[in-house]
């Protein structure tokens, strides 16, 4: 294969070749009508999990355009698109399977590259193609590191199977895996996403815990504008303020989980009081007609215990049911008090 080599900031950089069939490639991707549009929760989901799942900082979806290299979702990087002549995702659609890089330092594809040798500072890269329909490569689901990595065959198989999740993403954006209401997942994208992750937490004997949460007393009525908004309101604040990559999901009308990936019971405790707060604060500044209550329950994912994620997601439930008995015996006793 001939090298091209491209002189960029004063270094000659190894640049991606053209792939046989580039036109059909590229009207593939414009077909989908996906560049340059926002960012979208049903990747970033993905990404977000992949970021936590991996414990790297940056976890990408890219689509390599004719001269560039854009991101449909952008986890721990602030730009919205590179080159395509110094990508590391052009490259890995020539490969037609992962491309690893366990040290760009000493790989001679990207020993030079601004990236490496500037922010982001990479380190480490791993790269699943993604593709059309037809069958020709449009990007990747990538993982980054500013640090050298080594990755199992287990994560290996975990990052095919999110590679997969996207590209059903970009061919049929229609899929029912988010909850209309609020944007998070629902429970069916929420399945698909934590089994990966609990069977990789299992084979790497990492910790994580379940919560399951049910909002107490919300008006049921599907026509108020009031009890839709809180609920979305809700469901935005436990995407972004419960962890920071737990992913989340309403799974009934007033009923969400969240599964926390590298933390104990007790750190899922401790998230959720520092959830309550932000809803607090939230409730203040909103002036919502009454302070929203809710009750919780955490249960530790454990390999003998719960061999599927829906038991796991029952014994927290189980436990929040428990909560709320207590909480009710403690109000009544408080009340007979008074």
């Amino acid at each position: 294969m001939r090298l091209q080599r491209l002189l960029v900031r004063g270094a000659l950089v190894e640049t991606p070749r053209t792939p046989d069939g580039e036109d059909r490639r590229i009207a593939a991707l414009r077909a989908l009508d996906v560049l340059d549009t926002p960012m979208e929760e049903r990747f970033d989901r993905i990404t977000r999990f992949a970021s936590q799942l991996f414990d790297v900082p940056i976890a990408l979806v890219s689509l390599i355009d004719q001269d560039r290299q854009w991101f449909k979702s952008a986890m721990g990087l602030d730009v919205r698109e590179t080159s395509r002549a110094i990508s590391f995702c052009g490259h890995t659609i020539l490969t037609r399977k992962i491309l690893l890089t366990p040290d760009a330092l000493i790989d001679s594809r990207f020993s030079d590259n601004p990236l490496v040798r500037g922010a982001p500072y990479i380190r480490f890269y791993a790269g699943c193609p993604i593709y059309a329909e037809c069958g020709s490569a449009l990007g990747s689901l990538c993982l980054i590191d500013t640090k050298p990595r080594v990755l199992s065959e287990t994560d290996l198989h975990a990052l095919r199977d999110l590679a997969l999740m996207v590209e059903r993403e970009l061919q049929r954006p229609e899929s029912n895996i988010l909850d209309e209401k609020t944007s998070i997942c629902n429970r069916n994208g929420f399945s698909l996403l934590a089994e990966k992750g609990l069977d990789l937490c299992a084979r790497r004997m990492t910790p994580a815990s379940m919560v399951f949460i049910e909002i107490d007393g919300l008006n049921d009525d599907k026509e108020s504008k009031e009890t839709d908004r809180i609920l979305y309101q809700f469901s935005e604040y436990l995407n972004c303020h419960l962890d920071h990559s737990a992913l989340v999901a309403r799974v009934e009308k007033n009923q969400f989980v969240a599964l926390l990936i590298d933390a104990s019971a007790a750190a899922a405790e401790l998230a959720m009081i520092n959830f309550k707060a932000a809803i607090e604060a939230l409730h203040i500044r909103e002036n919502w007609k009454y302070l929203l209550r809710f009750s919780h329950g955490v249960a530790e994912f454990n390999t003998n215990k719960h061999p599927t994620v829906d038991k796991l997601i029952t014994d927290a439930d189980i436990a929040m049911y428990d909560n709320k008995k207590q909480r009710r015996y403690a109000d009544r006793a408080n009340e007979a008090v008074n």
